[in-house]
């Protein structure tokens, strides 16, 4: 497996599925078009930029050019890289048929050609000593498990642009991306306060 710096957004769950056993990064699938609509993704897309930067990895299709034109133009700050599939001929075998352009999507395509097409605009992650957020973590802080876990996750989730119903191993990719170790306590700790204040 593969470390890099960059978070991958991709197109769809079987993308990220595929990409997830090549690559050890955090991969934001759009949904598709749902993208145009999401707001919730498009602030996490725009915060992964300026924290980590992101390589946008969509099919080479119209629907893929039309998803990373609208990403490249949400994206005002931070750095977004492209990396592209080249036009191979064929279909899915979860599919019953080809797409309409008759050309393999991100998760048809050879690994081989995967990792090519990401290690060319890829930074290589160097941060191995990093202290990482844990479940174990989340616990302690208050955030999972306790009697104002719900609220304390509440304002972290509105703050970072997520659903409050989002899992928590996504919320600890997410906030493994966004923040190092202290930032994340001094976040905690900037919640704990604002709860308090508001309790006054």
């Amino acid at each position: 497996m593969i470390k890099i710096k960059e978070a991958i957004v991709v197109e769809g769950v079987y993308d990220k599925v595929k990409l997830t056993n090549l690559f050890d990064t955090m991969i934001v699938p759009t949904g598709g078009f749902d993208i145009f609509k999401n707001k919730n993704t498009q602030n996490l897309i725009k915060k992964l930029a300026v924290s980590r930067g992101i390589i946008v990895f969509t099919d080479c299709d119209r629907a893929g050019f039309v998803i990373r034109s609208f990403i490249k133009n949400i994206v005002k700050n931070g750095v977004v890289k492209h990396a592209y599939i080249p036009e191979i001929a064929g279909k899915e075998k979860r599919k019953k048929a080809p797409s309409k352009e008759g050309f393999l999507g991100v998760e048809g395509i050879d690994d081989d050609i995967i990792t090519a097409a990401i290690k060319k605009c890829s930074t290589e992650k160097t941060d191995k000593k990093k202290r990482l957020i844990t479940k174990a973590d989340l616990f302690a802080d208050g955030l999972s498990g306790g009697e104002n876990s719900y609220k304390y996750r509440k304002v972290l989730t509105n703050e970072l642009d997520l659903p409050h119903r989002i899992s928590t191993n996504m919320l600890i990719d997410v906030i493994n991306s966004l923040y190092d170790y202290d930032e994340y306590k001094a976040q905690i700790e900037r919640i704990r306060g604002r709860k308090s204040n508001e309790n006054c």
